[in-house]
């Protein structure tokens, strides 16, 4: 009994029903080409920001999806550095995290280049630098070999574990991944964001190598958007919309590679998914603007570093509530330093108190 996608005759010639997709396909295609429009016509540093914003949503939510929380400022820190922007307040970064980075980068920016064998190994030595994921030593810069047992995606408790998919055979990956990336590699008639949503399901369908499987496909998918866009630039973010969408995603997902070649559906939910992220990406845009309005109608007026550091944090969406203490020990000072700081911008309109407070005065930004 066939019971996986691979499994099926005519394996790996998808099929799909376009015009039930063309709809959607072309309100995708149009928003797509609105916010590109809407992003060139920003000047450099605003673009800049848009894109450092977004890159660093991207891997910290790609991150996520596989359950490990990157810290926010060594992400962005890294992919500054890494793009040559002169930005503030950098951060040293992990290896682990410059690994990430320098992955997604290289999808990004180099997204005209062919993907090829040498490239994703070197992409997985980046994601796993030590050699080993968590605890374990695991195959870096190779395919699986499937020497544990065959690759299954697995939930639930040891013992009472769920077998979501089973991947092919470690066996016959090297002539499976050639066929992927010939396909990648070819100039076929598809359309460009079908072929990002089909490359996403066939790669993780194959699951090729022992860990990171899943962000070195968000990683194509990005790379292949990028081809589709026409520009390395960045405005919206697919792994964080999967990531906002994540059961759907896994249950879209697990249908799929246990049904016959007809994707349609999976294409279906993934330009859903990607309008969404097209819609989502409007918000942080009116976010990159807000910031620039606010820092050219106020830098002038800051007294030190330590305003700039934690208005900045504020801007960028502070965890919690800011009180006097919380200033004092982020900027490292005394607490009637840090009350100083605080009341000299509520002075000037910069900051406000916030309503209902509780037990400790807390602070925020005076809206614009």
């Amino acid at each position: 009994m066939k019971v996986y996608i691979y499994e099926n005759e005519d394996w790996p010639n998808f099929k799909w029903d376009s015009e039930l997709l063309l709809p959607l396909l072309g309100k995708v295609r149009n928003h797509q080409g609105k916010l590109i429009g809407k992003m060139e016509s920003l000047g450099f540093e605003l673009k800049n920001e848009a894109v450092l914003d977004t890159l660093t949503l991207d891997v910290i939510k790609s991150s996520e999806i596989e359950g490990e929380l990157l810290n926010p400022e060594q992400v962005r820190s890294s992919i500054a550095r890494k793009l040559g922007m002169n930005i503030a307040g950098l951060v040293p970064s992990d290896r682990e995290v410059d690994g990430v980075v320098e992955m997604m980068l290289d999808a990004t920016q180099s997204f005209n280049q062919p993907l090829t064998k040498e490239r994703l190994f070197n992409w997985h030595c980046s994601l796993f630098p030590s050699g080993r994921s968590g605890m374990y030593k695991i195959i870096v810069g190779n395919w699986r070999d499937d020497s544990t047992g065959p690759m299954q995606v697995v939930s639930g408790a040891l013992g009472k574990e769920k077998v979501h998919y089973q991947a092919p055979s470690a066996t016959n990956l090297g002539k499976e991944m050639n066929s992927f990336l010939e396909w990648v590699n070819s100039n076929n008639i598809q359309e460009p964001v079908i072929k990002a949503g089909i490359a996403h399901l066939w790669f993780v369908s194959l699951h090729p190598f022992e860990d990171g499987n899943g962000r070195i496909a968000r990683a194509i998918t990005d790379m292949l958007l990028a081809r589709a866009d026409g520009i390395p630039q960045r405005f919206y973010s697919m792994s964080s919309q999967i990531r906002a969408e994540r059961k759907g995603y896994y249950g879209i997902l697990e249908k799929t590679q246990k049904g016959s070649l007809d994707i349609t559906k999976w294409l279906n939910w993934f330009l859903s998914c990607l309008q969404n992220a097209l819609d989502s990406s409007n918000s942080e845009l009116e976010k990159v603007i807000y910031k620039h309005k606010f820092w050219n109608k106020n830098s002038s007026k800051l007294q030190n570093k330590r305003q700039e550091l934690l208005l900045t944090k504020l801007l960028d969406g502070f965890d919690g509530t800011l009180t006097s203490s919380k200033w004092a020990k982020i900027a490292k000072c005394s607490a009637d330093t840090a009350l100083r700081d605080i009341q000299d911008l509520m002075s000037k309109g910069i900051l406000k108190k916030s309503e209902g407070g509780g037990r400790s005065t807390s602070y925020e930004i005076n809206e614009l």
